[in-house]
């Protein structure tokens, strides 16, 4: 059984999906998942630990008897986050600081793809 169909399982931690097919609504949605995902792959953590830490950051934001009233993903990379911090493998002022970081970073910065902006090709109607 596959991390994502063990989440499915549980109501709780169900993944959003549209057609069945996973639904990010911003491009750290995405990297957050990806990034659970590759640590748990890697044996860091047991998907099971992520879980119950998922259910919880889902329970603090009150997710069990109102769900509209959080943000998968912010609940997602807030267990991500506590269990990062709690197995040793980043600091908390770690974390503040990288949030610091992309806080600064202007809009538009991160899109979809890499390269040096100075080349002179488009986005949409922007150079």
């Amino acid at each position: 059984m596959s991390l994502i169909d063990n989440l499915s399982l549980d109501p709780a931690t169900s993944l959003p999906r549209s057609n069945g097919e996973l639904v990010f609504a911003e491009p750290w949605e995405s990297r957050a998942f990806g990034m659970a995902a590759a640590l748990a792959d890697l044996g860091v953590f047991d998907w099971a630990d992520f879980q119950a830490g998922l259910i919880a950051a889902i329970a603090e934001e009150g997710g069990g008897n109102a769900p509209q009233t959080y943000r998968y993903y912010e609940r997602w990379l807030a267990a991500l986050e506590s269990l990062v911090v709690e197995r040793g493998l980043v600091a908390v002022h770690d974390i503040d600081g990288r949030i610091a970081e992309f806080r600064c970073r202007p809009d538009g910065h991160d899109h979809d793809h890499h390269h040096d902006h100075n080349d002179g090709h488009e986005h949409g109607g922007r150079p």
